[in-house]
């Protein structure tokens, strides 16, 4: 019924029992599972999950954070590594303003060598934006004028005039377990108005996790409370919220559905 579009089975938390995770996954409805990676280093095992677990699926890509120590990481190298058949989107990428912990000009080059390498694959960018929205709003929008390139915000905290700027460029926004805490009413009212066709849920395990969870590991199978949840806020039924993220996961993430 559910795919959790973004987590990171690979990290501290996860990876020690990873078996029982994805079990636990399963039984809670998940179908399919982004694992996403941040590091250089993180890519082979990344890789080798997605090649032993055939509904996991793996990115490849350089979070804002790791930008700075990355130099060497290009359009070409991503190119490369996104040829693997596992392999289906390119990130996450993007700019934090917010810790700062990579020069904001080596963010900004790292951000456009991933969005050209999406743009040469055709996979998905994966966005990561906080407190750069108005960068990360012109950067998008000079390089889709350049040829276009799908992708996605994900785990999306934005104003909703950024969201609007994302879905006129084309873009899907993804909604994590934030969207399910008290302090979240900006994050709901935008959530409610996302066209259905461009909506998808995550985790981002594992942080995040969503009501009645908080302060837990966060883990994929809470993509269905965050799903319960955003079917509520819609007034969709939970059935009908699945379905269509679901679909429209695998309408972006092609070549996950070939």
């Amino acid at each position: 019924m559910f795919v959790d579009s973004h987590c990171h089975l690979n990290y501290a938390g996860l990876v020690e029992d990873q078996a029982s995770v994805l079990a636990r996954a399963r039984d809670a409805g998940v179908a399919t599972m982004l694992n996403i990676s941040t590091r250089e280093r993180e890519w082979g095992d990344i890789i080798a999950t997605a090649e032993r677990e055939a509904d996991v699926w793996a990115s490849v890509g350089i979070h804002p954070h790791e930008a700075d120590a990355h130099p060497a990481v290009d359009t070409a190298r991503l190119v490369a590594m996104a040829a693997h058949p596992r392999v289906i989107g390119i990130g996450e990428t993007g700019l934090d303003y917010y810790y700062d912990h990579s020069d904001r000009d080596r963010q900004r080059a790292s951000f456009r060598a991933h969005i050209a390498a999406a743009r040469e694959t055709g996979l998905p960018l994966i966005v990561h934006t906080r407190d750069a929205e108005e960068d990360s709003a012109a950067i998008l929008a000079e390089e889709m004028a350049k040829g276009a390139f799908p992708g996605v915000i994900h785990c999306f905290t934005a104003s909703a005039d950024f969201a609007w700027i994302a879905l006129d460029l084309g873009l899907y926004i993804s909604i994590s377990g934030i969207a399910t805490f008290k302090n979240a009413k900006d994050l709901q009212a935008t959530a409610k108005t996302i066209p259905e066709d461009r909506l998808l849920i995550e985790t981002d395990a594992p942080f995040l996790a969503p009501v009645p969870h908080r302060g837990r590991t966060c883990e994929p199978a809470f993509v269905a409370d965050t799903a319960r949840f955003l079917a509520d806020l819609r007034g969709v039924s939970i059935e009908e919220l699945g379905r269509a993220t679901s679909a429209n996961f695998f309408a972006l993430f092609g070549k996950a559905r070939a």
